[in-house]
């Protein structure tokens, strides 16, 4: 309980340093007393005095739902990577690997072209559409690998393999025929926090609560199934029940996240191992520990996007993967070093 008091104390730091730099760089303390300012009972006795209400509109309005919806995304995808990798046995396994992104960003593809312009909880016509897509695509996975009425694990990965294949060539196809769409598509697979609302804030934020808490509270039995399928049978285990809970609450968060965000790298793929590292290999540490590594992962990886080649912006994906590649890379190369030892 300690550890996660202390995580969760390390986080809101780095939520507060977050928020704190930009164009406008205020002091920590300052960010701290506008966000404590804002609060319905701490506001009354924090007094703003020497702090222009410009500044107040920027950390409140525009860098903090940017921040939240980071931290909730990094989090999303950490926790949902531990799950994944975990629930199919393959350390490998990330958030996207059941075609999620690629149903995404064929949603996205097809609302740009279209030129759509509506609004559901917070979120736009691409958000709604990427949405749309990455849950059709897990409900298509889902349904193809199923065999007999039971599901199967490694027919789901080969399946999403395929499907992803597929939606990625009919991307490329629908990009054929609406050139002035490319950059745009591009840009939007590569991640941007950059269009965050409290609306958008608000609604990830029931999937980053109620799925992380699903997932965590399976983390137990999750321990049991990785001994082997048979073995946690014996012991009371549901297999077949905790694979579809754990498949589809993740496929769930991991919709919500793309839809916010685009397509993040890495996060759900390094983090859980970093976690492991420090952690061992016990789920019921590793994903409460992974949703808040991810979270301030993130958060450290969309505030080098916004700042580190301002006025421009930086793709937040383009920022994790110069993180990610080379770290995984090592780890790569340190469990062959074992191996040969």
């Amino acid at each position: 309980m300690k550890k996660i008091l202390s995580a969760f104390l390390l986080l809101l730091v780095a939520l507060l340093a977050a928020v704190s730099v930009g164009s406008a760089d205020l002091s920590m303390w300052d960010s701290l007393k506008i966000l404590l300012h804002r609060l319905p009972i701490a506001g009354e006795w924090v007094q703003l005095s020497g702090i222009g209400t410009v500044y107040e509109t920027i950390v409140w309005e525009v860098r903090m739902p940017r921040v939240l919806l980071a931290a909730m995304t990094g989090g999303i995808l950490a926790v949902v990577g531990s799950a994944y990798q975990g629930i199919f046995l393959n350390p490998l396994a990330d958030p996207h690997i059941l075609g999620v992104s690629s149903g995404a960003a064929l949603g996205a593809t097809m609302a740009m072209s279209a030129g759509l312009s509506v609004s559901v909880w917070g979120l736009g016509a691409v958000g709604l559409f990427a949405f749309a897509g990455a849950l059709l695509t897990v409900f298509l996975v889902y349904q193809a690998a199923k065999i007999g009425g039971s599901l199967s694990v490694m027919h789901m990965l080969l399946t999403g393999t395929a499907i992803s294949t597929m939606l990625s060539s009919m991307i490329s196809l629908w990009m054929t025929f609406h050139h002035d769409q490319i950059v745009k598509v591009y840009m939007w697979t590569l991640g941007s926090f950059a269009a965050a609302t409290w609306e958008k804030t608000a609604f990830l934020s029931v999937f980053a609560v109620v799925g992380t808490a699903v997932l965590c509270a399976g983390a137990g039995k999750l321990n049991l199934m990785m001994m082997g399928e048979e073995d946690a049978k014996c012991l009371g285990v549901d297999t077949g029940r905790l694979q579809k809970t754990f498949i589809v609450t993740s496929s769930l968060l991991v919709a919500a996240a793309v839809s916010v965000s685009g397509i993040i790298g890495f996060v759900g793929l390094i983090v859980p191992h970093c976690v492991r590292l420090l952690c061992g290999p016990d789920n019921r540490k590793v994903m409460p520990f992974s949703f808040f590594a991810g979270a301030i992962f993130l958060m450290a990886c969309d505030t080098v996007a916004r700042t580190v080649a301002a006025p421009t912006e930086v793709p937040v994906g383009v920022v994790t993967a110069m993180f990610g590649a080379p770290y995984f890379i090592s780890l790569i190369w340190r469990e062959r070093g074992r191996r040969g030892s």
